[in-house]
């Protein structure tokens, strides 16, 4: 088996040597072996190791504990447990599926509500205070706050300044409601709601799932269909690498 330095492998990863010293202290390599002089020692199964934990932290999808288990597979895989760490990632893949479902459902939950808001008279029907628009959206008032603020909606008031929720306003809170239970971040849905506001033809999955080239930062939640998709690509790596690896070390 080939042997490499700390700065073969920087080189070979395309990392800083002080990145490689940090995946070995976080665990997420097989502890090298150190020469008299004190210099690590790495073969050919720490190169398969890396591209295995930089192909599974690559998307950082973080809802529902999928950051943690694509670590949890990392650390088992370095340990040398590749029959526990390819059961871990079967069952991350797994997750990923529900998340892509839950995200899919979403979508279908806007289209449907979309197709009512536009049959349904809903200028003529009651209004609702916020602390009773929180009970039956089944929030907090503080969230409703926060999505106010974020931008999403605009609330009315009253002559005495209370603020009052429409029939309308309660169906784009449901709406949201629903997209941020998928883990939607609150810029995707603007971003989809005024994409709606300006063509109500838009393809809802593409607008909620494309972020525009001018936005100061894309998170994987602002593209979340696009980001579960690649992550199951990169577990599905990770098999190949754990595979490898398993006959490396044999």
């Amino acid at each position: 088996m080939n042997t490499y330095k700390t700065i073969d492998i920087a080189r070979i990863i395309g990392i800083h040597v002080n990145t490689v010293r940090l995946y070995e202290k976080c665990g997420l390599i097989p502890k090298p072996e150190r020469l008299g002089n004190g210099y690590r020692v790495f073969t050919d199964l720490h190169i398969e190791q890396f591209r295995l934990a930089r192909a599974a932290l690559q998307v950082e999808v973080l809802q529902n504990g999928l950051r943690k288990q694509a670590v949890d597979i990392i650390k088992v895989s370095a340990l040398g447990n590749y029959e526990k760490a390819m059961e871990l990632t079967r069952r991350y893949i797994a997750q990923i599926d529900i998340e892509k479902a839950n995200a899919e459902e979403a979508i279908r939950i806007t289209h449907s509500i979309l197709s009512g808001m536009s049959e349904s008279n809903v200028g003529v029907q009651r209004t609702y205070r916020r602390k009773e628009a929180a009970d039956i959206l089944g929030v907090t008032i503080d969230t409703l706050r926060n999505w106010e603020l974020n931008g999403l909606f605009t609330i009315k008031r009253t002559e005495n300044r209370y603020r009052v929720y429409t029939e309308e306003d309660m169906l784009r809170l449901k709406i949201i409601r629903s997209l941020r239970c998928a883990n939607y971040s609150l810029s995707a849905i603007l971003r989809m709601l005024q994409a709606l506001s300006d063509d109500p033809q838009t393809n809802i999955q593409i607008a909620i799932n494309t972020p525009k080239d001018d936005d100061d930062i894309i998170r994987a939640c602002d593209k979340l269909l696009t980001s579960l998709n690649e992550a199951k690509n990169n577990a599905f790596y990770v098999t190949c690498q754990i595979e490898k690896m398993k006959k490396i070390s044999e």
